[in-house]
């Protein structure tokens, strides 16, 4: 999918896999082929344009593999008949991925919403090359039993009336841009955030994503959440940076507990003042700290 619009600060030619037969995921590779790895993963309803940012703060010395998920961001968008669209796809497409680049070593792992799924759920075979950890609003294990689940999420998840809004007037990719922040997005970022979902047949992954937050017993993605639940603690002795919206309704103080408690030696920064994109309320604080983060501990 190529996007007819700016994208400030996204200076970036994405580059092109065949992940599965006819279907293509584009990525981006910055930095020197030899530097220390740092393999950011997105969630939904963004795509790479998320960390742009971060990449431009460590390309210079850190290579940053970035990939956008199948149906998301500028990959491919197919139908429910060539792709399922399952946690385990995801999991299963980064692996394809790294094996293509010949990334087979250590790896810093930065994650935000579904992504700390998909890189945990690929840290559940892989948590040996897991060297080091930026985690921003996300969740990798199951939803706290303190924590309900968003009626509106509810209601995309579970309704054939909230996959009609999302899937037909773009509901959560549009609601998102608005109420994941806290500092109103300029225009030309709030565009570039939708512009990849801009009709009912691209909008396919945003409602497939909802549909998979897995909540219990018979949902695809439970087992997957819970092993990585009980993962969580085993990286406890590797270096870990948090970053944190505090106004996000969804991925709350009690994910962030969730981390923290798992994880008490990470640095972590947590913001009244952000929300679930917190990448966009603090970039400018926050990628100058997770570079002193990735600086200050070398692989």
């Amino acid at each position: 999918m190529t996007i007819h619009l700016p994208l400030p600060d996204y200076p970036f030619t994405p580059q092109r896999f065949e992940v599965r037969p006819g279907i293509a995921m584009r990525y981006l590779d910055e930095g020197p082929r030899d530097g220390e790895v740092v393999v950011m993963l997105h969630g939904n309803p963004s795509w790479s344009f998320y960390w742009r940012k971060l990449v431009l703060g460590l390309r210079d010395r850190y290579r940053c593999i970035v990939p956008d998920h199948v149906g998301m961001g500028l990959s491919d968008k197919p139908s429910d008949d060539r792709y399922r669209y399952t946690l385990q796809s995801r999991i299963d497409d980064v692996e394809a991925l790294l094996d293509q680049l010949g990334v087979h070593g250590d790896v810093t792992l930065a994650v935000h919403d579904w992504g700390g799924g998909i890189g945990f759920g690929w840290g559940l075979k892989h948590s040996d090359r897991i060297r080091r950890l930026i985690i921003t609003n996300t969740g990798s294990f199951p939803l706290p039993a303190s924590k309900p689940l968003p009626k509106s999420l509810k209601f995309g998840r579970d309704s054939g009336l909230g996959t009609l809004l999302i899937r037909g007037l773009n509901a959560f990719s549009s609601v998102a841009s608005y109420v994941g922040v806290e500092k109103k997005m300029p225009a030309d970022v709030r565009r570039a955030y939708v512009a990849p979902y801009d009709s009912w047949a691209n909008r396919i992954a945003t409602s497939r994503f909802v549909q998979d937050i897995p909540l219990g017993e018979g949902d695809a993605a439970w087992p997957q959440v819970q092993a990585m639940g009980r993962k969580l603690p085993e990286y406890a002795n590797r270096p870990a940076f948090i970053a944190w919206g505090l106004r996000d309704f969804v991925f709350d103080k009690h994910f962030l507990q969730g981390f923290t408690d798992a994880l008490p030696n990470a640095q972590v920064h947590a913001f009244e003042d952000a929300g679930h994109y917190v990448m966009e309320d603090k970039a400018d604080v926050l990628v100058p700290k997770m570079r002193a983060f990735l600086d200050s501990n070398p692989l």
